[in-house]
């Protein structure tokens, strides 16, 4: 049941004045429940309970969190179909969307429960002590990774689901061993709610500590900048705007104890079309990047909102077939009237930019809320020369550039900011002979996508959901597959340690049976 209050740790809470509500974009009103805001107290008590429940988290075994994940997993299941319906009243995306990032969502749970029974991601080391070595006898160290504290989680207004409660960053960390504090999105707070109940359900069932989790209501920035600053918090996780994460990202490093802020931003993932692959299959790619780019509102992190092609005929026909594939599909309904009106105004500046022309047209204007997709088209040399060009438009856009050699192309890539994910598509024999393309993207992107679109992210161990700024804060890690739980963990060494006061991933007898680096060999074994 849905309560609007917030949970401060296994209580319910709602001491706040503020209050206000979701909204249903598709059928363009108010949806019911009323929220009750967190107040400065009710967030201090959940910073409270935290930084306490960390102190006996951070050592539960490996089992004992893996089951309380798996237990999350299943509550969520046990939601049913009130899961679905309130996150279609609070996003206006359809119940097939709604049932397969709920699958995605207890899936990654179910993955990081794995990720922890293996063990190996510690990554324990052990150098042992060679005293007779002279002139300086060696120590014996040894090294593992340990969880940082209490972490905030910013839900993400795009995926109710996989990227917010009980999402990545969520399961990652509470994998980690750290407690988790969510500042719950406010486009969808009901949905956040059932979540939020369903994973203090689970904490009760595992006997987990008070205050492992917490969810907090907030209509504005406000809760949000006193989590990142409260002490207690030592990382934040967030999915959203370039302007947030930013904004998060300096209230971090402001702070008395700087802490990391992980944030997934902006994106407008370059796809590099080769003339081979217009001259096999120009009109396939042409379908294939309409749906994509229309692709749930285009509301897509992965969205293609630029495409790069050398100038020629071939180039011409792929230009019109987009238009005309694209203008063939169904406008769908914006998140919400916010990211409505951003897109609309995102658009609007994109067509008002000197050597633009749309290459897609209605003659139908769409329901309200409905983003109407477009698709402009310009010279190599204008985009190159027009920072406004290069800035996403989130929504259901892209700008296909038309550019004069490779030279030319590989040069826009060089001066594009850093994206979560480039596309080639060509044969192979093609794209070995444009190396200087390939190193161009390459160094630009988390992911280099070769023949497909780069809509979807599969949950692997080898996925890589990062990029240079501005697509992440920090390149070297993702948010998406098991390692996006090396975010909330740091390395600890242990030199002349007592054997028997070790963990026990350290321990002569590698009780764990873990794999572990010792003396520069990878190895299962004991010492």
């Amino acid at each position: 049941m849905i309560t609007g209050k917030n949970y401060i740790g296994n209580k319910q809470s709602g001491k706040g004045s503020k209050k206000y509500k979701t909204f249903n974009p598709e059928l363009n009103l108010e949806n019911k429940w009323t929220f009750f805001e967190a107040t400065e107290e009710e967030l201090n008590e959940a910073a409270k309970l935290a930084s306490e429940a960390f102190e006996s988290y951070r050592n539960f075994t490996a089992e004992r969190k893996a089951g309380f994940l798996r237990v999350i997993a299943d509550e969520i299941e046990a939601l049913g179909d009130v899961l679905i319906e309130s996150y279609c009243l609070e996003s206006g995306l359809p119940e097939g969307r709604a049932k397969g990032e709920r699958g995605r969502t207890v899936g990654q749970l179910r993955t990081f429960a794995n990720t922890l029974e293996d063990g190996s991601w510690v990554e324990a080391s052990i150098d042992t002590a060679l005293p007779e070595r002279t002139p300086v006898p060696k120590p014996d160290i040894r090294k593992m990774l340990f969880p940082m504290g209490p972490v905030a989680v910013f839900g993400s207004s795009n995926f109710p689901l996989a990227y917010s409660t009980a999402g990545g960053d969520t399961a990652s960390a509470l994998a980690a061993g750290c407690p988790v504090i969510v500042k719950s999105h406010p486009m969808h707070a009901g949905t956040g709610e059932l979540v939020a109940s369903a994973i203090l359900n689970a904490a009760k069932k595992t006997a987990m500590p008070n205050g492992v989790f917490s969810n907090l209501n907030s209509s504005g920035i406000e809760v949000g900048q006193q989590l990142v600053k409260h002490p207690v918090i030592k990382a934040v996780g967030f999915t959203g705007s370039i302007k947030g994460g930013t904004a998060l990202y300096k209230l971090a490093n402001e702070r008395p104890e700087p802490i990391p802020v992980f944030a997934e931003m902006g994106s407008i993932n370059p796809v590099v079309v080769l003339p081979s692959a217009l001259e096999e299959k120009g009109n396939y790619w042409a379908e294939q990047y309409a749906a994509s780019i229309m692709l749930g509102a285009g509301q897509f992190c992965t969205n293609p909102g630029l495409i790069l092609g050398l100038k020629s005929k071939t180039l011409d026909t792929f230009i019109s077939s987009l238009g005309k594939e694209i203008a063939k599909l169904e406008p769908s309904c914006m998140l919400h009237p916010n990211i409505y009106g951003n897109y609309e105004q995102g658009k609007q500046t994109a067509v008002a930019q000197a050597g633009t022309r749309s290459i897609t047209a209605f003659e139908t204007e769409p329901q309200p809320y409905f983003a109407q997709q477009l698709v402009l088209t310009t010279e190599g040399e204008n985009f190159l020369e027009n920072p406004k060009l290069h800035q996403e438009v989130f929504g259901p856009f892209s700008i296909v550039v038309q550019c004069e050699d490779s030279d030319e192309l590989t040069n826009i890539l060089k001066h594009l900011e850093g994206q979560l994910t480039g596309t080639i598509l060509g044969n192979q024999e093609e794209v070995s002979n444009h190396e200087n393309i390939v190193a161009a993207l390459g160094s630009r992107v988390g992911r280099i996508i070769f023949n497909g679109v780069p809509t979807g992210v599969e949950v692997c161990p080898s996925m890589v959901h990062g990029g240079p700024f501005p697509a992440s804060t920090d390149s070297r890690f993702t948010a998406v597959g098991p390692y996006a739980i090396k975010r909330w963990v740091r390395p600890v060494a242990f030199q002349n340690w007592p054997r028997d006061l070790l963990p026990s991933a350290l321990r002569d007898e590698n009780p764990l049976q873990i794999l572990r680096l010792v003396n520069g060999v990878y190895t299962n074994a004991a010492l």
